[in-house]
């Protein structure tokens, strides 16, 4: 049986998802800054959505709160980490045309 409601821990897992999503899109809008292991964060993200719709409504305030701490980080994380590969991207294509 699956319990699904929509609360908080929903609304979590699309905001996760749409981050995740993006890091996957990002192959397609500029393929310079993607990585080859951006297709297994993408899966691994997808997965832990799922089961934060699935199995949310168990999660007690405390863990929720958990919850929503872990998500931040990573997404921050992740955005960090894309603007990076587009600041190195950048660079190595001004070295290669000064060459």
């Amino acid at each position: 049986m699956i319990n699904f409601s929509f609360g908080p821990n929903t609304i979590l897992a699309l905001i996760l998802g749409s981050g995740v999503m993006i890091l996957y899109l990002l192959r397609i809008v500029k393929p310079e800054v993607a990585r080859e292991e951006d297709i297994f964060f993408t899966t691994i993200g997808l997965l832990y959505c799922g089961i934060l719709i699935v199995h949310g409504w168990r999660l007690d305030p405390i863990l929720l709160f958990s919850q929503v701490l872990i998500i931040t980080a990573v997404l921050v994380a992740g955005w960090e980490n894309i603007r990076l590969r587009g600041l190195i991207a950048s660079i190595s294509k001004l070295k290669k045309k000064d060459k």
